[in-house]
């Protein structure tokens, strides 16, 4: 059974896009960029919505093949063209890099592959994770918190039925005053 992680880069006031979708706020340092490079790399499949797929997907491929890249981008962007992902979308006619495309409940398919998949699985996108997190599906959060405040936007967290104690796995500091803080779902 693999174990399912939800991971992004929040505003201190817990936002993954500000209220007009922009995430420039949220520029990684080569430190934590590194950090997601090796994340992906450890990542054996992920599960993304259409837009984030579509984001991702009109620019790390174009990256990918760059002769001129900077040495961790173009790393990063091999990782994602090559790893296996999953992408939800009832208007895509058709997906590359090593993507399927599936139409089916998000929950049920996560929940089918979480358990048919050993390894380190992600879900990508605040969208596509609000109704996995709510299922409890998730076993893993990691908020990389980046010291800009936004005022409004993407939440990180979906509105859930009720409170969801988490238990502290991990802190670490980057540069430019940037945090990570992974949590796990604790029992009630």
């Amino acid at each position: 059974m693999g174990t399912l992680i939800y991971g992004f880069t929040t505003s201190v006031d817990g936002y993954i896009a500000d209220a007009h979708g922009n995430i420039d706020w949220s520029d990684p340092s080569d430190e934590l960029h590194q950090y997601w490079n090796d994340f992906e790399r450890d990542t054996a499949m992920s599960f993304y919505g259409r837009r984030i797929y579509e984001l991702m997907a009109g620019h790390w491929p174009a990256v990918h093949e760059s002769a001129d890249a900077d040495p961790i981008a173009a790393d990063f962007a091999a990782v994602w063209c090559n790893m296996p992902k999953v992408v939800f979308s009832s208007s895509l006619e058709s997906v590359a890099w090593n993507s399927r495309l599936e139409r089916g409940d998000p929950v049920e398919v996560v929940r089918r592959l979480k358990a048919d998949t050993d390894g380190q699985l992600e879900v990508a996108g605040a969208t596509l994770a609000a109704p996995i997190v709510r299922a409890g599906l998730v076993n893993e959060y990691r908020m990389v918190i980046s010291p800009t405040a936004v005022g409004g936007g993407t939440s990180f967290f979906p509105t859930l039925p009720s409170w969801m104690p988490l238990q502290l796995l991990e802190h670490r500091a980057f540069p430019g005053g940037t945090v990570l803080l992974r949590y796990a779902p604790r029992d009630r």
